[in-house]
């Protein structure tokens, strides 16, 4: 029994539309079904979050596409197409909410494309408030939690955005990394848990419920392919343009090539972040179980025993003071 309560299983749109010589292959969808059933099974409720939208919004390799020109915000197809997708979605699961407790209508929209992406995604979380909480053509709520995205805004660019109680059962999920920049993986171990312990006070002061829907307890970039598929690490210096900080052996890879110390660390680590989450509504970790990076890997940290199997049983519960 390892208490965990919420699965967030992230999906792109090629699973429900292919069309225009996108070359996705499809048959996801009786997989996520599959999930479903599982999690009712063993008392677990799922977050379904769009992972990846037509044209990329943000360009990641996560997003289903890896371009310097992400252009869904661009098209109106492209928003249309992922509307379409979204009452897909909530019209399979929204009398399903024992189990499906929420819809994340776009992981990771990116902000910084500028002011008519940001517009696009206000209206897209506009018109998805409509289509998750009001999926029966009536007045009528569903029980279905919104999921909204800070777009890598940061909390306050949100302040008081669908504010209660004229908007209800809307949840912001707000994404906590410390290696993608130099600067980042430049941080010793105790700056690492120092800036994780500084996070809590706009969590639990934000206007709407938020969870820490990504974090990790690995604090550097060195993982295989973390940056996109033949791309270096800047930690190392591998990544293009990047200062070396040091060596990635044993920082990655499998638990048994960690020393004690790191093992400590990443343990400190995974305590100072959970704990300063939870001053939000909680936390999601990324990711479940990996290829070859045990350091992301809650199954590894269990068994390895930097995540301990009741995660509120700390270590260290002093350790942001």
């Amino acid at each position: 029994m390892i208490r965990l309560n919420h699965v967030r299983l992230p999906i792109g749109f090629w699973a429900f539309d292919v069309s225009g010589g996108e070359p996705y292959i499809q048959g996801q969808l009786p997989y996520l079904d599959k999930a479903v059933s599982w999690a009712k099974k063993y008392g677990i409720k799922v977050m379904i979050d769009l992972h990846g939208v037509p044209g990329s919004q943000n360009g990641f390799d996560n997003s289903g596409q890896k371009t310097s020109n992400p252009s869904w915000y661009l098209s109106q197809s492209n928003i249309d197409r992922t509307n379409a997708i979204i009452k897909r979605l909530i019209d399979t699961y929204k009398d399903q909410t024992s189990v499906v407790s929420a819809i994340a209508a776009l992981n990771e929209p990116l902000g910084s494309l500028g002011s008519q992406m940001l517009s696009v995604t206000r209206q897209y979380w506009y018109d998805s408030y409509g289509n998750i909480r009001f999926p029966y053509g009536t007045s009528q709520q569903s029980n279905t939690v919104l999921v909204i995205s800070d777009a890598f805004q940061g909390l306050d660019a949100w302040q008081g955005f669908m504010p209660t109680p004229e908007w209800q059962g809307v949840m912001m999920d707000i994404h906590k990394y410390q290696m993608f920049s130099v600067p980042e993986n430049q941080r010793s171990n105790s700056e690492h848990i120092a800036f994780a312990c500084s996070q809590g006070s706009s969590l639990a002061s934000f206007s709407l419920w938020v969870i820490v829907g990504e974090w990790t307890p690995a604090a550097t970039d060195c993982a295989k392919y973390l940056n996109g598929r033949g791309v270096g690490s800047r930690y190392d210096g591998s990544f293009p343009g990047s200062t070396r900080v040091g060596s990635c052996t044993g920082l990655t890879g499998k638990a048994s090539t960690f020393s004690s110390s790191y093992k400590t660390f990443l343990r400190q680590y995974w305590e100072a972040q959970s704990s300063t989450y939870e001053k939000g509504q909680g936390w999601i970790q990324w990711t479940w179980k990996t290829e070859i990076a045990d350091e992301w890997s809650y199954q590894a940290g269990l068994e390895n025993g930097w995540i301990p199997k009741d995660p509120t049983a700390r270590a260290y519960p002093n350790i942001c003071g």
